[in-house]
Protein backbone atom coordinates (compact mmCIF):
# COMPACT_ATOMS: atom_id res chain seq x y z
CA UNK A 1 0.00 0.00 0.00
CA UNK A 2 1.59 3.43 -0.47
CA UNK A 3 2.84 5.11 2.35
CA UNK A 4 0.98 6.56 5.44
CA UNK A 5 2.88 9.16 7.94
CA UNK A 6 2.41 11.26 10.81
CA UNK A 7 2.69 14.12 8.24
CA UNK A 8 -0.63 12.87 6.32
CA UNK A 9 -2.22 11.89 9.52
CA UNK A 10 -1.79 16.12 10.24
CA UNK A 11 -3.21 16.94 7.29
CA UNK A 12 -6.27 17.28 8.20
CA UNK A 13 -9.84 18.63 9.13
CA UNK A 14 -10.03 21.73 11.26
CA UNK A 15 -11.65 21.03 14.45
CA UNK A 16 -15.45 19.47 13.57
CA UNK A 17 -15.08 20.29 9.72
CA UNK A 18 -13.53 18.96 7.04
CA UNK A 19 -11.00 20.63 5.14
CA UNK A 20 -10.15 19.81 1.79
CA UNK A 21 -6.18 20.73 0.55
CA UNK A 22 -4.86 22.62 2.76
CA UNK A 23 -5.07 26.14 1.74
CA UNK A 24 -1.54 27.94 2.41
CA UNK A 25 1.05 25.57 0.49
CA UNK A 26 1.92 22.36 1.78
CA UNK A 27 -0.90 21.49 4.34
CA UNK A 28 -1.07 24.18 6.40
CA UNK A 29 -4.24 26.01 7.17
CA UNK A 30 -3.93 29.71 7.91
CA UNK A 31 -7.14 29.99 7.87
CA UNK A 32 -7.68 31.32 11.35
CA UNK A 33 -10.14 34.40 11.06
CA UNK A 34 -12.35 35.74 9.41
CA UNK A 35 -10.99 39.31 9.81
CA UNK A 36 -7.52 38.35 8.14
CA UNK A 37 -8.95 36.65 5.35
CA UNK A 38 -10.22 40.13 3.83
CA UNK A 39 -6.27 40.90 3.47
CA UNK A 40 -5.55 37.67 2.63
CA UNK A 41 -3.61 37.53 6.18
CA UNK A 42 -1.39 40.14 4.71
CA UNK A 43 -0.18 41.82 8.10
CA UNK A 44 -1.68 39.31 10.61
CA UNK A 45 1.52 39.67 13.03
CA UNK A 46 1.39 43.48 13.48
CA UNK A 47 -2.59 44.21 12.89
CA UNK A 48 -3.90 42.65 16.36
CA UNK A 49 -7.37 43.48 15.35
CA UNK A 50 -8.92 41.35 17.66
CA UNK A 51 -8.13 38.05 19.55
CA UNK A 52 -7.14 35.92 16.84
CA UNK A 53 -3.95 37.38 17.25
CA UNK A 54 -3.40 34.67 19.58
CA UNK A 55 -2.78 32.27 17.01
CA UNK A 56 -0.69 35.21 14.61
CA UNK A 57 1.08 36.75 17.38
CA UNK A 58 -0.05 36.34 21.15
CA UNK A 59 1.87 39.76 21.80
CA UNK A 60 -0.93 41.56 20.35
CA UNK A 61 -3.52 40.73 23.10
CA UNK A 62 -1.87 43.45 24.95
CA UNK A 63 -3.89 46.10 22.26
CA UNK A 64 -7.22 44.41 22.63
CA UNK A 65 -10.07 45.63 25.10
CA UNK A 66 -10.54 43.87 28.78
CA UNK A 67 -12.10 41.07 27.81
CA UNK A 68 -13.15 39.70 24.34
CA UNK A 69 -14.58 36.59 22.65
CA UNK A 70 -14.10 35.54 18.74
CA UNK A 71 -16.10 33.09 17.02
CA UNK A 72 -15.51 32.26 13.04
CA UNK A 73 -16.21 29.83 10.58
CA UNK A 74 -14.96 29.73 7.15
CA UNK A 75 -16.80 27.58 4.14
CA UNK A 76 -14.68 26.12 1.75
CA UNK A 77 -14.79 24.75 -1.51
CA UNK A 78 -11.61 23.44 -3.74
CA UNK A 79 -11.87 21.73 -6.76
CA UNK A 80 -8.61 19.23 -7.15
CA UNK A 81 -8.95 17.14 -10.61
CA UNK A 82 -6.52 14.32 -11.98
CA UNK A 83 -6.29 13.84 -15.95
CA UNK A 84 -3.94 11.14 -17.54
CA UNK A 85 -2.79 7.55 -17.63
CA UNK A 86 -1.63 4.87 -15.79
CA UNK A 87 0.96 2.18 -16.50
CA UNK A 88 0.36 -0.53 -16.86
CA UNK A 89 -3.30 0.21 -17.58
CA UNK A 90 -5.90 -1.04 -14.88
CA UNK A 91 -9.09 0.48 -16.07
CA UNK A 92 -10.74 3.57 -14.03
CA UNK A 93 -11.85 7.35 -14.87
CA UNK A 94 -10.03 10.01 -13.40
CA UNK A 95 -11.05 10.31 -10.27
CA UNK A 96 -13.72 13.15 -10.22
CA UNK A 97 -13.21 15.99 -8.05
CA UNK A 98 -11.37 15.29 -4.96
CA UNK A 99 -12.82 18.18 -3.16
CA UNK A 100 -15.32 18.80 -1.01
CA UNK A 101 -17.39 21.48 1.03
CA UNK A 102 -15.64 22.04 4.22
CA UNK A 103 -17.09 24.12 7.30
CA UNK A 104 -13.52 25.21 9.17
CA UNK A 105 -14.45 26.66 12.81
CA UNK A 106 -12.07 28.68 15.14
CA UNK A 107 -12.43 30.24 18.41
CA UNK A 108 -10.38 32.92 20.67
CA UNK A 109 -11.15 34.77 23.46
CA UNK A 110 -8.94 36.96 25.79
CA UNK A 111 -9.09 38.90 29.19
CA UNK A 112 -6.77 41.64 30.60
CA UNK A 113 -5.41 40.32 33.81
CA UNK A 114 -3.79 43.13 35.19
CA UNK A 115 -2.68 46.55 33.28
CA UNK A 116 0.02 45.29 31.51
CA UNK A 117 -0.51 41.37 31.35
CA UNK A 118 -2.87 39.43 29.16
CA UNK A 119 -3.99 36.18 29.37
CA UNK A 120 -5.67 34.33 26.06
CA UNK A 121 -6.86 30.81 24.78
CA UNK A 122 -7.43 29.69 21.53
CA UNK A 123 -8.71 27.14 19.22
CA UNK A 124 -8.03 25.89 15.83
CA UNK A 125 -6.56 23.68 13.38
CA UNK A 126 -2.80 24.71 12.09
CA UNK A 127 -2.57 22.08 9.44
CA UNK A 128 -5.53 20.41 7.44
CA UNK A 129 -6.10 18.13 4.22
CA UNK A 130 -8.95 15.87 2.79
CA UNK A 131 -8.88 14.53 -0.62
CA UNK A 132 -11.06 11.81 -2.01
CA UNK A 133 -11.35 10.16 -5.32
CA UNK A 134 -14.04 8.29 -6.56
CA UNK A 135 -12.91 4.26 -5.26
CA UNK A 136 -12.39 3.12 -8.96
CA UNK A 137 -10.02 5.24 -10.92
CA UNK A 138 -7.00 4.97 -12.04
CA UNK A 139 -4.55 5.73 -9.50
CA UNK A 140 -6.40 3.83 -6.83
CA UNK A 141 -3.65 1.63 -5.91
CA UNK A 142 -1.19 5.07 -4.86
CA UNK A 143 -4.27 6.56 -2.75
CA UNK A 144 -8.36 7.03 -2.41
CA UNK A 145 -8.86 8.97 0.66
CA UNK A 146 -6.74 11.11 2.54
CA UNK A 147 -8.57 12.47 5.67
CA UNK A 148 -7.04 13.68 8.71
CA UNK A 149 -9.03 15.52 12.10
CA UNK A 150 -6.83 17.93 14.18
CA UNK A 151 -7.64 20.14 17.29
CA UNK A 152 -4.97 22.83 18.48
CA UNK A 153 -5.43 24.50 22.24
CA UNK A 154 -3.21 27.41 22.37
CA UNK A 155 -3.07 29.01 25.81
CA UNK A 156 -1.71 31.97 25.92
CA UNK A 157 0.01 35.45 27.61
CA UNK A 158 1.33 38.85 26.77
CA UNK A 159 2.98 41.72 28.62
CA UNK A 160 3.52 45.29 27.90
CA UNK A 161 6.82 45.71 28.02
CA UNK A 162 6.46 49.58 27.35
CA UNK A 163 4.92 51.76 26.07
CA UNK A 164 5.94 50.99 22.42
CA UNK A 165 6.75 46.89 22.87
CA UNK A 166 4.93 43.73 23.82
CA UNK A 167 5.81 40.39 24.09
CA UNK A 168 3.75 36.88 23.93
CA UNK A 169 3.79 33.59 24.52
CA UNK A 170 2.09 30.41 23.94
CA UNK A 171 1.42 26.80 24.65
CA UNK A 172 -0.04 24.75 21.50
CA UNK A 173 -1.51 20.84 22.42
CA UNK A 174 -2.39 18.97 19.37
CA UNK A 175 -4.38 16.10 18.60
CA UNK A 176 -4.63 13.66 15.22
CA UNK A 177 -6.67 11.80 14.14
CA UNK A 178 -6.25 10.27 10.39
CA UNK A 179 -7.89 7.87 8.40
CA UNK A 180 -5.46 7.11 4.81
CA UNK A 181 -7.11 4.28 2.15
CA UNK A 182 -6.16 3.19 -1.21
CA UNK A 183 -6.63 -0.33 -2.98
CA UNK A 184 -4.17 -3.40 -2.53
CA UNK A 185 -4.94 -5.60 -5.05
CA UNK A 186 -5.59 -9.19 -4.31
CA UNK A 187 -5.87 -7.63 -0.61
CA UNK A 188 -8.51 -5.82 -1.47
CA UNK A 189 -8.96 -1.69 0.00
CA UNK A 190 -6.35 -1.12 2.42
CA UNK A 191 -6.90 1.55 5.56
CA UNK A 192 -4.87 2.76 7.96
CA UNK A 193 -6.19 4.85 11.30
CA UNK A 194 -4.17 6.52 14.13
CA UNK A 195 -4.15 9.35 16.13
CA UNK A 196 -1.52 11.50 19.12
CA UNK A 197 -1.10 14.13 20.79
CA UNK A 198 2.00 16.17 20.29
CA UNK A 199 2.41 19.78 21.95
CA UNK A 200 4.85 22.92 20.85
CA UNK A 201 4.96 26.99 21.09
CA UNK A 202 4.45 30.07 19.72
CA UNK A 203 6.52 33.24 20.40
CA UNK A 204 6.04 36.87 19.35
CA UNK A 205 7.41 40.28 20.03
CA UNK A 206 4.98 43.39 18.82
CA UNK A 207 6.89 47.32 18.25
CA UNK A 208 5.13 50.44 17.58
CA UNK A 209 8.28 52.64 16.78
CA UNK A 210 5.51 55.56 16.19
CA UNK A 211 1.60 56.01 16.36
CA UNK A 212 0.93 55.22 12.25
CA UNK A 213 3.80 51.75 12.11
CA UNK A 214 3.52 48.38 13.90
CA UNK A 215 5.85 45.96 13.06
CA UNK A 216 5.00 42.31 14.40
CA UNK A 217 7.52 39.27 14.53
CA UNK A 218 6.07 35.72 15.40
CA UNK A 219 7.04 32.21 15.53
CA UNK A 220 5.53 28.74 15.88
CA UNK A 221 7.80 25.75 16.77
CA UNK A 222 7.69 21.90 15.63
CA UNK A 223 4.99 19.64 16.62
CA UNK A 224 6.29 16.38 17.13
CA UNK A 225 4.03 13.22 17.17
CA UNK A 226 3.87 9.32 17.34
CA UNK A 227 0.90 8.23 15.33
CA UNK A 228 -0.70 5.21 16.87
CA UNK A 229 -2.90 2.80 15.27
CA UNK A 230 -4.25 -0.06 12.74
CA UNK A 231 -4.03 -1.20 9.18
CA UNK A 232 -6.73 -3.44 8.08
CA UNK A 233 -7.60 -5.00 4.53
CA UNK A 234 -10.72 -5.42 3.26
CA UNK A 235 -9.88 -9.04 1.80
CA UNK A 236 -6.95 -10.20 4.05
CA UNK A 237 -7.65 -9.82 7.37
CA UNK A 238 -4.12 -11.93 8.19
CA UNK A 239 -2.51 -8.98 6.99
CA UNK A 240 -4.21 -6.12 9.62
CA UNK A 241 -2.27 -5.15 12.51
CA UNK A 242 -0.60 -2.44 14.78
CA UNK A 243 0.95 0.39 13.13
CA UNK A 244 2.92 3.54 14.08
CA UNK A 245 4.59 6.67 12.14
CA UNK A 246 6.31 9.35 13.04
CA UNK A 247 5.91 13.05 12.32
CA UNK A 248 7.41 16.69 12.54
CA UNK A 249 4.75 18.99 11.71
CA UNK A 250 7.10 22.35 10.47
CA UNK A 251 8.01 25.06 12.27
CA UNK A 252 7.18 29.10 10.59
CA UNK A 253 8.24 32.76 11.34
CA UNK A 254 6.45 35.34 10.29
CA UNK A 255 7.42 39.71 9.71
CA UNK A 256 4.22 41.64 9.45
CA UNK A 257 4.06 45.52 9.04
CA UNK A 258 0.93 47.94 9.36
CA UNK A 259 0.83 51.33 8.51
CA UNK A 260 -1.77 53.54 8.99
CA UNK A 261 -1.88 56.78 6.04
CA UNK A 262 -4.06 58.60 7.05
CA UNK A 263 -7.44 57.85 9.17
CA UNK A 264 -9.15 56.08 6.55
CA UNK A 265 -6.31 54.17 5.05
CA UNK A 266 -4.15 50.97 6.38
CA UNK A 267 -1.63 49.22 4.55
CA UNK A 268 -0.25 45.42 5.62
CA UNK A 269 2.36 43.22 4.79
CA UNK A 270 3.50 39.84 5.67
CA UNK A 271 6.13 37.22 4.48
CA UNK A 272 5.87 33.96 6.08
CA UNK A 273 8.53 31.28 6.39
CA UNK A 274 7.63 27.55 6.64
CA UNK A 275 10.69 25.11 7.26
CA UNK A 276 8.93 22.07 5.32
CA UNK A 277 12.30 20.96 4.39
CA UNK A 278 12.18 18.67 7.73
CA UNK A 279 9.55 16.68 5.64
CA UNK A 280 11.72 13.75 3.97
CA UNK A 281 9.32 10.72 3.66
CA UNK A 282 6.41 9.23 4.93
CA UNK A 283 7.07 5.91 6.47
CA UNK A 284 4.65 3.42 8.21
CA UNK A 285 6.02 0.61 10.55
CA UNK A 286 4.47 -2.79 12.23
CA UNK A 287 4.58 -3.18 15.53
CA UNK A 288 7.37 -5.49 15.01
CA UNK A 289 8.91 -2.73 12.91
CA UNK A 290 9.16 -4.08 9.40
CA UNK A 291 8.14 -1.15 6.77
CA UNK A 292 4.42 -1.34 5.67
CA UNK A 293 5.04 1.64 3.44
CA UNK A 294 7.25 4.10 2.51
CA UNK A 295 7.23 7.23 0.24
CA UNK A 296 9.72 9.56 -0.21
CA UNK A 297 8.95 13.25 -0.23
CA UNK A 298 12.04 15.37 0.07
CA UNK A 299 9.92 18.66 0.61
CA UNK A 300 11.62 22.58 1.00
CA UNK A 301 11.45 25.49 2.89
CA UNK A 302 8.87 27.98 1.10
CA UNK A 303 7.56 31.78 1.49
CA UNK A 304 4.32 33.32 1.61
CA UNK A 305 4.02 37.00 0.62
CA UNK A 306 1.16 39.02 1.34
CA UNK A 307 0.15 42.58 0.89
CA UNK A 308 -3.06 43.99 1.77
CA UNK A 309 -5.30 47.68 2.54
CA UNK A 310 -7.87 48.82 4.57
CA UNK A 311 -10.11 51.64 3.83
CA UNK A 312 -12.81 52.86 6.83
CA UNK A 313 -15.96 54.26 5.38
CA UNK A 314 -17.01 55.71 8.40
CA UNK A 315 -17.12 54.93 12.14
CA UNK A 316 -18.98 51.60 11.26
CA UNK A 317 -17.45 50.11 8.03
CA UNK A 318 -14.26 48.85 7.34
CA UNK A 319 -13.56 47.35 3.51
CA UNK A 320 -10.56 45.10 3.16
CA UNK A 321 -8.46 44.11 -0.08
CA UNK A 322 -5.12 41.77 -0.47
CA UNK A 323 -3.16 39.59 -2.40
CA UNK A 324 -0.62 36.50 -1.46
CA UNK A 325 1.76 34.47 -2.98
CA UNK A 326 1.94 30.87 -2.06
CA UNK A 327 5.14 28.65 -2.41
CA UNK A 328 4.49 25.19 -2.59
CA UNK A 329 7.53 22.82 -0.70
CA UNK A 330 6.65 19.82 -3.19
CA UNK A 331 9.11 19.52 -6.08
CA UNK A 332 7.81 17.90 -9.84
CA UNK A 333 9.68 15.10 -9.24
CA UNK A 334 8.03 13.96 -5.60
CA UNK A 335 4.45 15.10 -6.03
CA UNK A 336 2.13 12.40 -5.12
CA UNK A 337 -1.97 11.73 -5.66
CA UNK A 338 -1.92 12.29 -1.98
CA UNK A 339 -0.64 15.51 -1.79
CA UNK A 340 -0.70 16.80 -5.65
CA UNK A 341 0.30 20.62 -4.10
CA UNK A 342 1.54 23.74 -6.21
CA UNK A 343 1.82 27.81 -6.26
CA UNK A 344 -0.96 29.88 -5.75
CA UNK A 345 -2.36 32.84 -5.97
CA UNK A 346 -4.23 34.85 -3.66
CA UNK A 347 -6.79 37.57 -4.04
CA UNK A 348 -9.25 38.38 -1.31
CA UNK A 349 -11.57 41.18 -0.43
CA UNK A 350 -13.73 41.51 2.71
CA UNK A 351 -14.94 43.78 5.51
CA UNK A 352 -16.30 44.83 8.71
CA UNK A 353 -19.48 46.13 10.43
CA UNK A 354 -19.70 47.93 13.89
CA UNK A 355 -22.96 46.28 14.88
CA UNK A 356 -22.36 48.37 18.83
CA UNK A 357 -19.89 49.53 20.62
CA UNK A 358 -19.59 46.02 21.64
CA UNK A 359 -20.06 44.07 18.84
CA UNK A 360 -18.69 44.03 14.86
CA UNK A 361 -19.26 41.46 12.11
CA UNK A 362 -16.75 40.61 9.87
CA UNK A 363 -16.67 38.92 6.62
CA UNK A 364 -14.02 37.73 3.59
CA UNK A 365 -13.77 35.68 0.81
CA UNK A 366 -10.57 34.18 -1.22
CA UNK A 367 -10.09 32.46 -4.57
CA UNK A 368 -6.81 30.79 -4.98
CA UNK A 369 -5.49 30.02 -8.23
CA UNK A 370 -3.54 26.87 -8.02
CA UNK A 371 -0.53 26.23 -10.40
CA UNK A 372 -1.48 23.23 -13.20
CA UNK A 373 0.95 20.57 -11.71
CA UNK A 374 2.21 17.39 -13.35
CA UNK A 375 2.72 13.82 -11.56
CA UNK A 376 5.05 11.28 -12.86
CA UNK A 377 4.35 8.70 -9.13
CA UNK A 378 5.49 4.97 -9.45
CA UNK A 379 4.21 3.37 -6.49
CA UNK A 380 2.95 -0.56 -6.00
CA UNK A 381 4.00 -1.29 -9.35
CA UNK A 382 1.93 1.24 -11.06
CA UNK A 383 3.23 4.46 -13.08
CA UNK A 384 0.89 7.59 -12.48
CA UNK A 385 1.25 10.14 -15.28
CA UNK A 386 -0.75 13.62 -16.29
CA UNK A 387 -1.47 16.79 -14.75
CA UNK A 388 -3.22 18.21 -11.67
CA UNK A 389 -6.21 21.03 -11.67
CA UNK A 390 -7.23 23.39 -8.70
CA UNK A 391 -8.73 26.20 -7.35
CA UNK A 392 -10.27 26.99 -3.59
CA UNK A 393 -12.96 29.26 -2.94
CA UNK A 394 -13.05 30.53 0.63
CA UNK A 395 -16.06 32.30 2.47
CA UNK A 396 -15.65 33.08 6.20
CA UNK A 397 -17.69 35.03 8.81
CA UNK A 398 -16.99 36.27 12.33
CA UNK A 399 -18.48 37.80 15.27
CA UNK A 400 -16.52 39.42 17.66
CA UNK A 401 -18.01 40.51 21.49
CA UNK A 402 -16.48 42.61 23.87
CA UNK A 403 -17.57 42.77 27.51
Amino acid sequence: MPSFSRKHLMLGLALAGFVDLGQAAGFALVEQSASGLGNAFAGQAASAQDASTIFFNPAGMTLLPDRQVVLAGHLIKPQFKFSGTVSPAIGGGDGGDAGDFALVPNAYAVFRLTPDVHLGIGMNAPFGLKTEYDSTWKGRTQAIKSEVKTINLNPSIAWKASETLSLGAGLNIQYAEATLTNFAGSRGTAKVHGDDYGWGFNLGILWQPSNATRIGLAYRSEVDQILEGDATFSADTASNGGISADLTLPDSASLSLLHKLNPQWELLADVTWTGWSDFKELRILRNNGSTLGLTDENWDDVYRYSLGANYHLNDRVTLRAGVAYDQTPVSDAYRTARIPDGDRTWLAFGGQYRVSDRSTLDFGYAHLFIRDTPIGKTENGVALSGTYEGAVDILSAQITHNF
